[in-house]
Parts: structure tokens; C-alpha cells; sequence
């Protein structure tokens, strides 16, 4: 068996993919030129600039890939890149609608001119302030009022004329009579000298004191003198309400004469804007149909005594409903904006409409206190958000998609747990043009899609960033010149080519495949900078070697607390591990352990038991409810691979347990199907398996052995235990042979290989496997069906055999017993 034993070990050259620093043309980075283009992900940056560049409806971008290959960094690198080929987009103001305040009216602007709009709004407004107050104070003013005035009196004169004489010569006298809040002129008759109302006279002569004829003729004559005064007063009133007309008009025309003289230069320079134009219009109308409360700016106010005032009317109240909200200024920009948006709750993305309490206890608002989210200023632009924060805010997916598939927002307030009453508005919708950019794991875009088919039909591209690149030469100068870039960005110590040697080395080993670099970029931008941190603690000019190897070490030692624990347990025997001896029915597992922060492996116990019975392969785990699907599938997998080794020429009877030791956690995954047929296989021939040698991976049910993960922290992981309990040479690690272009051990397990304390097989089925552990040929099947006597393969058909015959002779017995005991009862 020495041959299978040597011909699977694996050549120490392939243990680790070494990168000698005197192969790189430089000393230390200083001597590279930066990087500026973004390396290792050619398929995800296409489909994003393809993204980008479509001018299409629904080609939204989500850009998916794993959490450390720095997404957003590139996301924002493209777009800065990309969005200066663009226009800038529009400015975007809120104005009042005089009409119906309830629904402000949009106005769109090119970039810079809303801010130039509301400029000129509030320069005239100001102007207004000025102005209007000394026009209501003006002689001119003042002379017009007057002839107004005076026009009144003289008809008012000329209605009244020659009316006294007739009343004194009738034997009456005028008289003003207060009715509500008018007076109106009566008359009333003379008796001897004093004015007597007619009632009384009516009295008098009812008790015979005046005569009544005399009483009838002042009754005629008052009711045709009182039908003269009132035609007089209704034409007087008529009068009054022509001059109140003809004054209001003159405020007017005057106001409007001045409004439009100060509105000169506003009118002229929007007149091509046909809104923005008529808005002005709309404006000095409103003016000029409130103008009673516009002359009262700076005015005082008379207060409910005579001689009390109040403070000057607020002119900000006054004039604010004519000023301009000034959603969107793009005066600065620069191209199309790029927007990320960190916290992407409803009113961050959209916008709110805020709100006050009036002293009536209300909540009121108006078009001054309309918002915008980074959803509208990234209108014309880009914006970009994690899918994970947008998806767990209220309201804030469905709103995206529907502001999406119909491209127009409207702003309202998400409020949905507010029952206060309030008055509302509905502004002016907006037309949305925004490419949206959502960044997501690929777990999460793919369960998206599925609870969720709208996702297609408004991201129609997607960006799937690779966590790995080609370690090319080509691929080895781009990483280099990154180094360089990072350093100099982050202004840190200039690295030398044995420590961007180690860098690359990293970078193998976190990619998994030797034929691999990762493109975590920010995590090596991390231990670069933890690099530094040693490198200028140890006062060095450069970034050395020893200095990343520290940096790399300390990570290890930060999180690797639950990994002492439970080397602790194992090295004081809490934990169950031989690595020395044979055993029957029992091998070495390997597995990975996860804690969020690293990786690491430790052995378990697997073992396994065969009996007489009709059970088969009975899985403790998932009777336990302790094993995951992929695991019973790797279970059940070893019955297919029995039947068809073992169960060509007779029934496959047997009854077997298998049973990870000491594992209180639950189990998943198929990595550990072969190591666990070794048990079966070991536990049916009785032949034992060494203790010294640990076994990863997953078989098929033709007994080829395929390739898993994380196996340099499987086999690390059982170099740990070995080397804490003492090497002796007969040590190692069975893995697949799939597997070896995976190996990037760390460089002690490679130095213990090398000085033979610690071996590494790699095979290829388990044929070869079982015959390195046991150190026994495995057999080959001939043409009779059967495997020689002198092998495993032959031993455990023989067992199969004895088992299938013990549990027919078994059955017979127990069907003879049963039928004497019937005989006996029938005899009875």
C-alpha cells in the first residue's frame, strides 16, 4: 500500500502559490504609477455603463455581487466618469396658485435660472415694500382722492338742495335716524315751535288736545315729502357706492401703474417662459384684488379703543404668498447629479410637505413648505441606494416603483400613523427622468425577483460584480498598481514589493483558488492600513513584509477567541479527537466553523455502527432534527453507492448508524458524505481506520470524491490539534483531489510538510481513499461479481452477506417457533 499512500500525497510546491517580490519591477510602490480604472470586474462594469448609457424606460440599474468587493465605491468611480458626458438637468420651483391655493403650480427652469427667478420675485417684492406705502402717501395720490371727494359733496349738495325750505314751509324739520349701522334722513313736524313725531300727535289727537284735521293734512304731506327724501338717499347711496367704486378703481390703476413699472424687468425676462409668465400676471392681479391688505403694509393697526394701536402689519405674512419655493438648484452642478442616499426613509427619498399649528389648533401648510427628497434632486441624474435599507422602510418600495413605471412623482407626506387633523394640498406633479441604482447581495436580488415580478420589468440590467479576478501577470500589475493607489490616496507608508508579495498571497488565499485573486479591494485597502499602523509603530520608512504578516496575524488573534475555546476543550479532552492509532468505525471529520468575522476548521468525531436489520443507513442527525437538506442528501447518497458496490447479486441488508460526536449545533452540508462511508466501509470489514489522518469531502454514488470549501482552514484546523497534542510524522489530511489548486496553507503547515511532521493526500475516489487510511487494498470487483477474500471491499461483501443470511436464518427460526406455538394452541 505504499505506492497509493505516495502516489496521493501532495507535492509541497502545490501547498501554497508563492510570489517571489524579487519578480516584481519595483522596490516599493513609490516607483508605480496610479490606478484609475476599476480592475477585475470587465462583465459587471459593462453591464453598468451599458446601463447607463441606454435611454430607455425600466433600464434601471441593480448592481449585485458579495458585501466586501466594494460596490458602491465602484458604482460611484463610473458614474462620476460617466455623468459629465450629460447635461445638467433643470431647476425645479413650487409657486402659489391664487386660484386654488390647495394644488401649487410647478414651474421648470434650466439649470441656474430658478435660482435667477426667485431672485427677481423677491428683489420686486422688495421693491413692493418700498414703493407702495409712499404710492398710498403720494400728492398724487392724495389730489385724486380729493376730486373724488369733492365731486361727491357737490352732489350729494345738489340732491339736497332747496329740500330744507320745502320741509320748514310744510311746517317739518330734517332729522338723521339711526337704523343698525346706517342713518337715514327723516323728517319730522313742528308743533309750537318743537319738533313732534308723528305718533305723538296721533296721541294728541286721540284725547282731543290737537285737531285732527290738521293732523291729516301733515300726514299727507309727510308721506310726500319722505318719498322725496328717500329717492334722494337711495340716489345718494348710489352715489357713495359709484365713488367707493371709482376710489377702489383708482387704488387700483394706480397700484397697477407702479406694480408693473417695478414688475418691468421681471415681466421682460420671462416673458418667453409662458408659466413663469403668467404666474407674474397672475401675481399682480392677486395684488391688486387684495390690495386692502396690501396698503397696509408697514401701516399700524387701529386697535379696539380709540387712540390704541397695534403693531405694523407682518409684511412677510402679507407678501408671502408671492414668493417662489425653490425645490431644485442645479446653478452649481456640474452634469447630471449623483446622489447616494445612506438613509433612504420616505421623506429622505421623496420629499415631505411640512407642516404648522394656526392658533385655532390646526396643522396648515402651504407651497413654502414643499420639500424634496434625494429621489427629486437626483432628477435627470442618478441615484443610488441599498436595496436592504429601501425594502425596510414603510412605504418606501412601493412608492419607488411607481414613481418608476410611470416616471412622475407627486409629493405628499407618509404620515400613516398621524390622525391630527390638518389641511392638505396636492401639488403639481413632477416628471421623473432618474436612473435608479440599487445595490444588493445576490441572495436578496434573486428573492426579490421572486416574491416580486415588477423587478423586471423596471430593472431590466443588472451589474453582478465577481469576487475574484485571474491571477495573470497582467491581473498581478493591475493589484500592484491598486496598492500603490491606496497608499498614496490614504497617505500611508510607501509598501515595499516584499510586502505587496504577501498582499498578493492574501489575496490568493481569500479568493479560494490559486489560480485566483480576490477583488475584496477594501478589505486589502484595510490591511493595508492596519500595515502602516505597525510599520510606523516600529518607526520603519517602509511597509515591510513582517509588517502585513502582523497585521494579518493580529485580524486572526481579534476573532479568533471561539477558536481557542474550543481548541482549549480539545486539548484537555472535552472534546474527543485521536490522532493517534486504528480504530474500527470511527475517523477524523472536518469542519468549518463560522463567526461571522473568519473561517476556521476543527475536527470532529464521526462514527459509525452495523448490525442485522432492514433499517439501512440510519442518519442520528436528521432523526435528531439536528442535520440540514444537503446533509441527508449526502447521507442517502452512500445507500446508492452500497447498492451499487455491494447489492448487484443480493439485497442490501443491514442496519447502520452514523453519528457526529459531540455536535449539539446542528450539521449541513455534504462535505463530510466520504469521510463518512469510510466509517461504514471501516465498521462492515472491521477493519480499522489510523486516527492520524483527517478526511474531507463529499462523494457520489460512484464513489468519486468531489471537490469542497473552505479547505485550508479544514486542514489548518487539524495541523492545530496535531501540533498541540505532538507531531509524529504520520499526521495529515485527506482531501479531494479537486481540491488541490484550492491549497494556499499557511506557510508553518507547509514548513511541517516539508520537514515530514505532517502529510497531504489527495485522491480522487474512494477506492484510493480507503486504502491510504486503512493501509489495505480496497479490491476490485472480477467477473464473477466478487471481490478477492483478502481485501476491504472483500471483507465488507462478505459481512453484507453474513448480515443478509443471518437476517433470512433469523426470519426462518422465527416463522418455525411460531408455527410449533400455533400447533401447540390447535392440539389445545
Amino acid at each position: 500500500m505504499a505506492d497509493v499512500v505516495e502516489r496521493n500525497l501532495v507535492p509541497i510546491d502545490k501547498l501554497r502559490w508563492k510570489f517571489d517580490p524579487t519578480a516584481l519591477p519595483f522596490s516599493n510602490t513609490t516607483d508605480l504609477e496610479q490606478l484609475d480604472d476599476i480592475i477585475g470586474q470587465r462583465r459587471g462594469v459593462e453591464a453598468f455603463r451599458f446601463g447607463v448609457g441606454i435611454d430607455a424606460k425600466g433600464y434601471n440599474i441593480f448592481v449585485t455581487g458579495e458585501a466586501d468587493v466594494g460596490k458602491l465605491g465602484m458604482v460611484r468611480q463610473l458614474l462620476e466618469k460617466s455623468s459629465h458626458k450629460q447635461c445638467t438637468p433643470n431647476d425645479l420651483c413650487y409657486v402659489n396658485n391664487f386660484k386654488t391655493p390647495e394644488e401649487p403650480i410647478l414651474l421648470t427652469f434650466d439649470a441656474g435660472k430658478g435660482q435667477l427667478f426667485k431672485k427677481e420675485i423677491e428683489t420686486f417684492l422688495e421693491d413692493i415694500k418700498r414703493e407702495i406705502p409712499q404710492l398710498f402717501e403720494s400728492q398724487e395720490y392724495i389730489n385724486s382722492k380729493n376730486a373724488l371727494l369733492e365731486e361727491h359733496d357737490k352732489k350729494t349738495r345738489d340732491f339736497f338742495k332747496g329740500l330744507e325750505e320745502r320741509v320748514k314751509e310744510a311746517g317739518f324739520v330734517l332729522v338723521n335716524m339711526q337704523m343698525g349701522q346706517v342713518q337715514r334722513p327723516d323728517i319730522v313736524p313742528v308743533v309750537d315751535g318743537e319738533p313732534t313725531h308723528l305718533l305723538k300727535l296721533e296721541e294728541l289727537v286721540e284725547k282731543g288736545r290737537f285737531p285732527k284735521d290738521e293732523f291729516i293734512t301733515l300726514q299727507a304731506k309727510y308721506k310726500e315729502l319722505k318719498e322725496e327724501i328717500d329717492t334722494i338717499f337711495m340716489d345718494v347711496r348710489r352715489l357713495q357706492k359709484d365713488v367707493k367704486t371709482k376710489s377702489e378703481e383708482v387704488d387700483r390703476l394706480m397700484f397697477m401703474n407702479t406694480a408693473r413699472e417695478l414688475a418691468l424687468n421681471l415681466i421682460n425676462t420671462w416673458k418667453e417662459h409662458e408659466k413663469a409668465a403668467k404666474h407674474i400676471n397672475d401675481m399682480l392681479t392677486n395684488m391688486a384684488e387684495h390690495l386692502d391688505i396690501i396698503r397696509l403694509i408697514g401701516q399700524p393697526q387701529t386697535g379696539p379703543m380709540p387712540g390704541m394701536h397695534l403693531p405694523a402689519v407682518n409684511t412677510e405674512a402679507v407678501l408671502h404668498p408671492y414668493g417662489v419655493n425653490l425645490l431644485v438648484d442645479n446653478a452649481e452642478s456640474d452634469g447630471p447629479p449623483v446622489i447616494v442616499e445612506s438613509f433612504p426613509n420616505y421623506r429622505n427619498l421623496f420629499g415631505s410637505i411640512e407642516r404648522a399649528m394656526d392658533r385655532s389648533g390646526l396643522w396648515r401648510t402651504d407651497f413654502k413648505k414643499i420639500t424634496a427628497g434625494s429621489f427629486i434632486k437626483a432628477n435627470g441624474g442618478f441615484l443610488v441606494l441599498n436595496l436592504l435599507d429601501a425594502i425596510a422602510e414603510p412605504g418606501v418600495w412601493q412608492t419607488l416603483k411607481r414613481a418608476l413605471k410611470t416616471s412622475e412623482l407627486e409629493i405628499q407626506t407618509f404620515d400613516p400613523y398621524s390622525f391630527m387633523a390638518t389641511t392638505g394640498i396636492k401639488p403639481e406633479s413632477i416628471s421623473m427622468d432618474v436612473k435608479v441604482v440599487v445595490l444588493a447581495s445576490t441572495q436578496l436580488y434573486h428573492l426579490l425577483k421572486f416574491y416580486d415580478p415588477e423587478v423586471e420589468m423596471i430593472f431590466k440590467v443588472r451589474a453582478d460584480f465577481d469576487s475574484s479576478m485571474n491571477n495573470t501577470e497582467e491581473g498581478v500589475k493591475e493589484v500592484c498598481r491598486l496598492v500603490a493607489t491606496y497608499a498614496q490616496k490614504r497617505e500611508l507608508k510607501p509598501f515595499s514589493n516584499g510586502a505587496v508579495a504577501a498582499l498578493l498571497e492574501h489575496s490568493v488565499r481569500k479568493s479560494g483558488r490559486q489560480e485566483k485573486l480576490s477583488t475584496a479591494f477594501p478589505v486589502l485597502g484595510d490591511i493595508m492600513a492596519e500595515a502602516d499602523y505597525f510599520a510606523k509603530s516600529a518607526k520603519s520608512e517602509l511597509v515591510d513584509l513582517e509588517h502585513v504578516q502582523q497585521a494579518l496575524d493580529s485580524r486572526i488573534y481579534r476573532d479568533g477567541l471561539v477558536e481557542e475555546k474550543i481548541q482549549e476543550m480539545i486539548d484537555r479532552g472535552s472534546i474527543f479527537i485521536d490522532t493517534e492509532g486504528d480504530v474500527t468505525g470511527q475517523i477524523n471529520g472536518l469542519a468549518v466553523y463560522s463567526t461571522g468575522d473568519m473561517l476556521f476548521g476543527k475536527p470532529t468525531r464521526i462514527t459509525c455502527t452495523t448490525a442485522m436489520g432492514k433499517e439501512g443507513i440510519i442518519n442520528i442527525e436528521r432523526d435528531a432534527k439536528m442535520s440540514g437538506p444537503t446533509h441527508n442528501k449526502g447521507m442517502l447518497i452512500l445507500s446508492g453507492y452500497l447498492r451499487k458496490n455491494f447489492a448487484q447479486n443480493k439485497p442490501l441488508s443491514l442496519a447502520a448508524s452514523i453519528a457526529f460526536e459531540q455536535s449539539y449545533g446542528g450539521v449541513d452540508g455534504d462535505s463530510a458524505s466520504s469521510t463518512e462511508l469510510y466509517a461504514l466501509l471501516s465498521s462492515l470489514s472491521e477493519v480499522p481506520i489510523k486516527q492520524s489522518i483527517a478526511v474531507t469531502g463529499s462523494v457520489n454514488q460512484n464513489g468519486e470524491v468531489q471537490p469542497i470549501g473552505g479547505v485550508n482552514e479544514k486542514i489548518e484546523g487539524f495541523f492545530t490539534v496535531c501540533k498541540a497534542k505532538g507531531l509524529t510524522g504520520d499526521q495529515g489530511v485527506m482531501i479531494p483531489h479537486a481540491n488541490v489548486k484550492d491549497l494556499m496553507l499557511k506557510q508553518e503547515v507547509v514548513d511541517a510538510v516539508k520537514e515530514g511532521n505532517f502529510s497531504i493526500w489527495a485522491v480522487k475516489n474512494v477506492h484510493d481513499g480507503i486504502e491510504v487510511l486503512t493501509g489495505m487494498s480496497a479490491g476490485v470487483r472480477g467477473t464473477d461479481g466478487k471481490y478477492p477474500e483478502n481485501t476491504l471491499y472483500g471483507l465488507v461483501d462478505a459481512r453484507l452477506v453474513s448480515l443478509a443470511e443471518g437476517l433470512r436464518d433469523f426470519g426462518k427460526s422465527n416463522n418455525n417457533a411460531n408455527e410449533d406455538q400455533q400447533s401447540e394452541n390447535d392440539e389445545d
